[in-house]
């Protein structure tokens, strides 16, 4: 491993552990692969608060809308085959469809530009208020028209991706979960991934866990439920291990893939703006897409009755990342570890710095802060944020235990000066940013519970 992908995977670990105690999530699992292998997997928490169960690795996940890139990747691949072509009109494999929906082309399902409803009438099977949509009961919903006219923007559709499965059977003549788990899954050499529940094989399971509020503590989701007719859209289960494995595979200069670079290239292009959003961002065919601090990136979100899931991968740095936190919540994933890797550009320069690097948590009273080898700089990080590196401080390395800080906000301490102090050990006890003084965690509580913990009173003594 490269060191300055060791750099990055050591961040990315304490940065969740720390993330873990600060919010109290009941669980995550993280994997990273880097050119196509899995380099790092970790595991933080508990599978099931009821039964205590230790969260790890090999536990799956319900991935929810990770499920549209498998779907995309199985309808890319019948393209190669040449056994439809992404301008062909769904109602050429599936009948009984609304004239208008019947007119939408396979690319428009895909990129969710066809105008078809999110999730048609009632929504409640995403809140375990009602069984998944049977084959019967898609079909109903699909001889209504469109919501929107077709083609015109972007607009989220699983009834659409349902569909999508739909066209996969018609044209395999096959069921959907079985074609897609050796064509697409087990092609790709995922061994712990499968379309819907029930899971074939015995293997841990990870429940989903509902949030605090409103019932004023966490109680646990079965997640066991099968998706039926909607397995295309929201029905795989996964390790995030399979999940960083697979989407590394989609990327267009993955070293192996069970599809062609051009289908790859096709599938992580950015064919729809997002509008009315706050954060740039595309669909492609199945795909998520962006643009972070200069680096493309593209992959996937899913949330989950009880779970959420994310995956990121950077083409440019060959770097997959899925993150697998529980419940469904705002809460740093893969994008956030993007946004690490994306700090560490200079591969031959970090471990030149790396011994004036922090681990996650010291910090002052007000906030936990890190500092961390980047390039030829060292960058102050804000641990709890979503975005650690978000409007870093760089630091330049002038001596053994001193530095410069060389760029900043106008709200902090730019130019200004930086040093360790040592203790009798040789060891950093603490680490001055111009005035303000970062410590340890385990001294920083002690100091925190002098100053701020209640004191107990003197009882009087008794008299004589």
């Amino acid at each position: 491993m490269e060191p300055w992908v060791q750099y990055a995977v050591e961040y990315i670990r304490s940065w969740i552990e720390f993330q873990m105690r600060t919010t109290q999530q009941p669980g995550c699992i993280t994997a990273i692969a880097h050119r196509g292998k899995v380099i790092s997997e970790f595991a933080f928490g508990e599978a099931n608060l009821a039964t205590g169960e230790k969260l790890t690795p090999r536990h799956r996940f319900r991935i929810a809308s990770h499920s549209k890139s498998f779907t995309a990747a199985g309808i890319m691949k019948l393209r190669e085959q040449r056994k439809l072509r992404l301008d062909d009109p769904a109602g050429l494999y599936v009948k009984g469809l609304h004239p208008q929906v019947a007119q939408t082309t396979i690319a428009q399902l895909l990129s969710h530009s066809a105008g078809l409803t999110r999730d048609g009438a009632d929504a409640g099977q995403f809140g375990d208020r009602r069984p998944y949509l049977s084959e019967r009961e898609l079909m109903a919903e699909l001889r209504s028209a469109p919501a929107i006219t077709p083609n015109t923007r972007f607009k989220y559709s699983n009834h659409g991706f349902g569909l999508l499965g739909l066209v996969i059977e018609a044209i395999t003549r096959e069921p959907y979960r079985g074609w897609i788990k050796r064509e697409i899954v087990a092609a790709a050499g995922l061994r712990e991934t499968e379309p819907d529940m029930p899971l074939l094989k015995p293997a841990a399971f990870a429940r989903g866990h509902t949030l605090r509020l409103p019932v004023g503590r966490r109680l646990v989701v079965p997640g066991d439920n099968p998706t039926n007719a909607m397995a295309s859209a929201t029905g795989f289960a996964s390790t995030a291990a399979d999940v960083a494995r697979f989407f590394a595979q989609l990327a267009p200069n993955a070293r192996r893939s069970l599809l062609s670079a051009a289908s790859r290239r096709e599938m992580t292009r950015k064919q729809w703006r997002n509008p009315h959003s706050t954060l740039e961002g595309y669909y492609g065919l199945g795909t998520m897409s962006g643009t972070h601090a200069g680096w493309d990136w593209f992959g996937h979100n899913g949330a989950f009755q009880g779970y959420i899931s994310r995956t990121c991968v950077i083409p440019a740095c060959e770097l997959s990342v899925t993150c697998l936190p529980m419940p469904p919540t705002v809460w740093p994933c893969s994008g956030s570890m993007a946004s690490c890797i994306s700090c560490v550009p200079s591969k031959a320069a970090a471990r030149r710095h790396a011994g004036f690097a922090t681990g996650t948590g010291a910090g002052g009273a007000r906030s936990a802060r890190s500092t961390w080898p980047a390039g030829n700089r060292v960058l102050a990080a804000t641990s709890q944020l979503l975005n650690p590196f978000m409007d870093a401080a760089e630091i330049e390395v002038t001596g053994r235990n001193t530095g410069q800080i060389v760029l900043a906000s106008g709200f902090h301490s730019h130019g200004q000066a930086v040093r360790r102090v040592r203790n009798k050990r040789g060891a950093v006890s603490d680490i001055w940013l111009a005035g303000s003084n970062l410590k340890r965690e385990g001294a920083l509580a002690a100091e925190i519970a002098r100053r701020y913990a209640p004191r107990r009173r003197r009882r009087p003594k008794a008299s004589s």
